[in-house]
């Protein structure tokens, strides 16, 4: 009987090591959506509608991000990559921004829209990933990128000039798909 229990002890414990495997590995299976198709300079995403479908709420990515626009980035007008982002345009999610979130992949991020053109700063507290903040001025025109931002740190990241509009993405993206300071965004 009690080879029997400790049999029973090895499968279910095995179960929960599969399935939290499972879950962590999810994101790295689960594509997010083609990051190669062309971006034009058509509406903002809002403008444009998706389908003939009564609109419902965004949809939540499997890296935890909720859909709410598009952002691409250029180069002389043309694309180099383009990422789902949630869009943080009050204070509340401004604050909050990427905090507690344990995985972003390469398809995501997050862009923080403020009233006007202004020197912003950014910390990492309670950012538990590394990430690229890229500093974007009111002409869309990004002025300057904090590269592998240190989770946690409470550091101050400036961004050197006055910005509108900041992008988060996942640590060393800019480096990894040729984004520089210079660059345009089209959202």
């Amino acid at each position: 009987m009690q080879k029997r229990s400790a049999y029973f002890s090895y499968i279910l414990l095995a179960i929960f090591v599969l399935a939290g495997v499972l879950y962590v590995a999810r994101p790295l299976l689960v594509a997010d959506h083609d990051e190669t198709a062309p971006v034009t300079n058509a509406p903002a995403p809002s403008a444009i509608p998706e389908s003939s479908a009564p609109a419902t709420a965004p949809a939540a990515t499997s890296s935890g991000i909720t859909k709410e626009g598009v952002v691409a980035f250029l180069r002389g007008g043309q694309q180099l990559r383009k990422i789902d982002v949630e869009i943080a345009e009050n204070d509340a999610e401004r604050a909050k921004g990427l905090m507690f979130r344990p995985y972003l992949s390469d398809s995501v991020g997050m862009l923080f829209v403020f009233e006007y053109a202004t020197p912003q700063s950014f910390w990492m507290k309670n950012t538990m990933i590394s990430l690229d903040i890229i500093y974007v001025d009111s002409g869309k025109k990004i002025v300057s990128i904090q590269k592998n931002a240190k989770p946690y740190s409470e550091e101050s990241l400036p961004s050197y000039g006055e910005a509108q509009y900041v992008v988060e993405v996942n640590g060393g993206y800019c480096d990894k798909y040729g984004v520089k300071v210079g660059d345009t965004i089209a959202f």
